[in-house]
Formats: C-alpha cells, sequence, structure tokens
C-alpha cells in the first residue's frame, strides 16, 4: 500500500462506522455488556468524534503533509499497548501507526477488547492487505518499538523491559480549567461536559477547576444539571456516595448538585464523582504553573482549549504532547 491507499482505507473506515449496520451496532452492545462503563451514548460519542476529526479524506492529507512521508518503506514492527479507560482510546495510535506504513503489533486492553478488534476485523475482511500490518497479539515481544499507554506503575515496568527500543511511554494524565468568573452559561455547560463526558475517566476530562478569590459557584452547579442521570447509573452513584461519606466523616466542606461533589483540593486528580477546585489571584501566575505541570494533559479556558472541545482533539493533537508521527518517522 501507498499512502493514498492508507489514507483512502482510513477514510472507508470513517464511512463504515458513519453507516451504523446491524453488525457495528452489536459489537457496540457487546462492548456495553462487557464494560458498563461504556454507555451507548458515550460509545457513540467517541465514534462520531473519530470520524468527524480523524477520518475524513482532506484532514488527512492536510495532517500527514506536515511531515516528510515516504510513499512505500520498509516497515518495522511497531508494539501498542493499549489504554481502556474510554472507548476506543488508543484509536490515534492505532491510526498513526497505519498511516506512517509501519506494522503494528496491538495488545488490547481487557476493558476494551471489542471495539478496536471489531473495525480490525472489518479492515482485514474488506481490505486483505492490511492483514499484514495490523495484528492482534497478547504477548508483544520482537518489535522494533513501542507505544504503550497506562497508569504510573505499568510505566515503570514498560521502561524498564522496553528500555532498550524507541519507545513512547505514557504516564497518568489529567486536565484542568481556569476560569475567569466572567463565563457564559452556555460557556459553563460546555466545561460540564468536559467534566462528565466518560464519566470524567479520560485523561482530557478536566478534573479541576482553578477559579478566582470570591467565585460564585452555583451557576456552574447549575450547568451540571445536564448529567444528573448519572446517579442512575449504579457503578457512578456507588463512587460519589462514597466519596459523600469521606467529606462527612472528615468534616469536610463541600458542595454539590446531588451528582458531582465540588471539593477544595490541591490535587489536579480528582476521584469519580468529585472536581477539585482552587482559589487563584494571579491569572497570568496560575497559568504559568499549570503549564510547567508534567501531569496535565490540557488546560481549558479562554486562555486554553475552548470550552466543550477537551474530548474532541485534531489529529495533531498528541497525549502528552508527544509527536507520535515524527517518532515513528525516524525508528
Amino acid at each position: 500500500m501507498n499512502l493514498q491507499n492508507r489514507i483512502d482505507i482510513l477514510a472507508a473506515l470513517g464511512e463504515y462506522l458513519s453507516k451504523n449496520d446491524a453488525v457495528w451496532q452489536e459489537a457496540k452492545r457487546q462492548a456495553q455488556a462487557k464494560n458498563p462503563w461504556f454507555t451507548e451514548n458515550f460509545i457513540e460519542a467517541a465514534v462520531n468524534n473519530i470520524v468527524e476529526h480523524y477520518l475524513s479524506v482532506e484532514k488527512l492529507q492536510f495532517w500527514v503533509a506536515q511531515y516528510t512521508l515516504k510513499d512505500r518503506q520498509i516497515p518495522k514492527k511497531v508494539g501498542i499497548v493499549m489504554a481502556g479507560n474510554i472507548p476506543l482510546v488508543g484509536f490515534h495510535d492505532f491510526l498513526t501507526v497505519f498511516i506512517s506504513g509501519h506494522q503494528q503489533h496491538i495488545k488490547l486492553s481487557s476493558k476494551d477488547d471489542v471495539l478496536l478488534a471489531h473495525l480490525v476485523s472489518f479492515l482485514h475482511q474488506t481490505f486483505p492487505e492490511t492483514q499484514h500490518q495490523i495484528i492482534l497479539l497478547d504477548n508483544l515481544k520482537g518489535c522494533d518499538a513501542y507505544i504503550t499507554t497506562g497508569g504510573n506503575q505499568s510505566a515503570n515496568y514498560f521502561e524498564y523491559y522496553f528500555s532498550q527500543y524507541p519507545s513512547i511511554i505514557r504516564r497518568n494524565k489529567t486536565s484542568v480549567a481556569v476560569l475567569t468568573g466572567e463565563e457564559s452559561n452556555q460557556e459553563l455547560k460546555k466545561l460540564a461536559e468536559d467534566i462528565h463526558l466518560y464519566f470524567g475517566l479520560g485523561c482530557r476530562n478536566v478534573t479541576k477547576i482553578y477559579v478566582p478569590n470570591g467565585y460564585d459557584f452555583l451557576p456552574l452547579l447549575q450547568s451540571f444539571e445536564a448529567f444528573k442521570y448519572f446517579r442512575d447509573f449504579q457503578k457512578y452513584s456507588n463512587n460519589y456516595d462514597y466519596q459523600l461519606s469521606l467529606a462527612l466523616l472528615n468534616h469536610q466542606y463541600y458542595m454539590t448538585n446531588e451528582n458531582t461533589l465540588l471539593i477544595e483540593n490541591p490535587s489536579i486528580f480528582s476521584p469519580i464523582g468529585v472536581l477539585h477546585y482552587e482559589y487563584y489571584e494571579s491569572l497570568t501566575t496560575v497559568m504559568a504553573s499549570l503549564q510547567e505541570n508534567q501531569d496535565i494533559q490540557c488546560i481549558v479556558g479562554k486562555e486554553g482549549i475552548p470550552f466543550g472541545e477537551a474530548q474532541s482533539p485534531s489529529l495533531d493533537a498528541y497525549a502528552d504532547g508527544v509527536d507520535t508521527l515524527a517518532f515513528l518517522l525516524t525508528i
């Protein structure tokens, strides 16, 4: 396959996802049955983002035009260890390795081993030439390079075993938002999506907000009403109740709309059902501090990514700020 062949195949995959035939619908139902956190609406949100932002011919061509990408090359074996915190979270790595022309050996997460496996099966059946480029395996020994995504503990493991190979090893990340107090109700509703989409389990989910002294939290809490249905989801509700119990036992001040707890805390990471907040005096100072924090995936707000766009990254919005395609072109 040359580069244009690979672009056309990815565009065809986008058309298949958009068609949403009965076979794909059944795969999505199986994914939800296996992992209840993958609700129907969140699977659809992930798929729609992929189709809109990743799989058009125009966007793919514009993206690859920024690189010196060979039409054909001798492929290397690239091992990918996928995460499984949100539906199809590893799709960008899959797409990037495919567009590079390298052969990929994929180890799927047990939390998300239905959706991408189905898409790979579709490609293998529709485009037999992809069978030698995309391989699903349980063991990734013997690769020329590795891309892994996981927690800090697993990252330490990967660094030990893959230290002699070219690699991208990702650790825990999260996202934050910086508010000025001048946000419109529409912007706050979009921020609520950045916080709650995928139950807050993604690295691009906002888990902490920074607000000016004297900030009025009531409009923000009101914007969370669209996600009150989370209380009907037992796994989320159990987490919320547990965190509320801890706050009560510790005599900790909190605010809530009975669905999401707002708790003042210096940590940028927050548990499911909780949003941390912290006051600031200088917008310039807090932005400078956050931009230096290696644990932050993205900063949402008028000084950063627009509200509501945290979970809709473009093709060149690389995880951890590491250009995956540039890396693949050097191995």
